[in-house]
């Protein structure tokens, strides 16, 4: 087993600040996995419900019951399965000495779980968690964990055909019953299908027009897809930056899947081979190092942007935290070089610097405040922020 150290304690020291915490992310990607492991290093006592076990769920018919008397740690997973359950847990946790602490596992974002949250406001931190990260598996698995994506039974699968056959699986299940179980009432043939054309976007500016042309449908139908996907974790929506400055600028985000294994399964690449032989390689290449990039930043949703111009200047990701702007461009190549556009980013953009992560071996310099940053060594040529 591969233990998540980093999101071990950062999960501790939440619940050492916040009467109720929010585990949230994809099905599989190691939620309940995480909890167990926080339940086992507990010194205070610890009780679990799985909100898909129809036992647990029964034992919560009455939650004010169930719960009022529990002490320590009290995790409750699947928690989108009984919404009404959010303000039981404020009674409860604004109680004098706070005897319990909950903590709470969900496959929906803030956002789809806002409505019945509201009363928890101030009471409640979310933390987000994807598949296996580099820094988790090492960086001699960099190929691996970029072919078969970081959900855990893909990483660890004992073959390439497995790997794959779990994927294939996943996305099967998403779309037949996850989706419903969220209250979500479209069919999962037209699901598939958006979410199948939407992978050939990936990396690309998000045309909503060009998409809803493609499948009949209006420009607002396919943009309420896209936020079901967003929303349940499957694909990030970047948006633009916008400035000042007297260029024109793009004003559409860009869209990238959350897990390049995923990609690939609804690219109907099954093998690395598969994946080197595609046009979508280099965008496949480029998203992986995208979010690899924000995981060792240790950046949030609200500080990454996309920037370009109509004239042809752009920048592949923008991090803004507070007056400090980090530029990066995601290059499948093993000799990157500065480019026109990059010395515009830089300027026009107030750069700290910008870093071009490329496929290659080494990190080295390539103009002032531009260097070529080896995706292979992340982990020692860039510092979280």
């Amino acid at each position: 087993m591969i233990r998540r150290v980093a999101h071990l304690e950062t999960v501790r020291e939440l619940l050492r600040s916040f009467p109720v915490v929010a585990i949230l992310g994809a099905r599989q990607a190691g939620k309940t996995t995480l909890a167990r492991e926080l339940g086992k290093s507990s010194d205070q006592p610890v009780r679990s419900f799985d909100l898909e076990d129809p036992a647990d769920l029964a034992q919560l018919t009455e939650p004010m019951l169930a719960l009022r008397e529990l002490r320590g740690l009290v995790i409750l997973d699947e928690i989108q399965r009984l919404p009404e359950i959010f303000p039981v847990l404020r009674v409860l946790s604004d109680r004098e000495g706070t005897p319990a602490r909950f903590l709470v596992l969900g496959s929906a974002s803030p956002d789809l779980l806002r409505q019945s949250s509201e009363s928890l406001a101030g009471r409640i931190a979310y933390h987000p968690i994807d598949g296996f990260a580099l820094d988790e598996v090492g960086t001699d698995q960099l190929d691996q964990l970029w072919i078969r994506g970081g959900f855990p039974r893909s990483f660890l699968a004992s073959s390439d055909a497995e790997s794959s056959r779990w994927r294939r699986e996943f996305v099967r299940a998403y779309l037949e019953r996850d989706i419903p179980q969220l209250g979500i009432h479209v069919p999962s043939t037209v699901i598939s299908r958006f979410w199948s054309m939407l992978a050939h976007y990936h990396g690309q500016i998000w045309n909503a027009s060009e998409l809803a042309r493609s499948l009949a449908l209006s420009d607002k139908t396919v943009r309420g897809y896209l936020a079901i996907l967003a929303g349940t974790f499957m694909v990030d929506v970047v948006p633009p930056w916008f400035t000042n400055s007297a260029k024109r600028i793009v004003k559409s985000p860009r869209i990238y899947f959350r897990d390049s294994g995923i990609l690939h399964t609804l690219l109907s690449l099954g093998t690395a081979e598969d994946v080197r032989r595609h046009p979508k390689l280099g965008a496949s290449w480029e998203g992986f190092a995208f979010h690899e990039v924000n995981r060792r930043l240790g950046t949030i949703p609200e500080e990454r942007f996309i920037w370009a111009t109509h004239g042809g200047a752009e920048l592949d990701l923008l991090v803004v935290r507070g007056s400090r702007r980090l530029g990066f461009e995601f290059k499948r190549s093993d000799s990157p070089s500065a480019t026109r556009s990059m010395h515009v980013a830089l300027e026009d953009l107030s750069l700290e610097r910008l870093d071009v992560v490329h496929a290659g071996d080494h990190t080295f310099p390539l103009a002032e405040r531009i260097r070529a940053l080896s995706l292979k060594r992340i982990l020692q040529d860039l510092s979280p922020l």
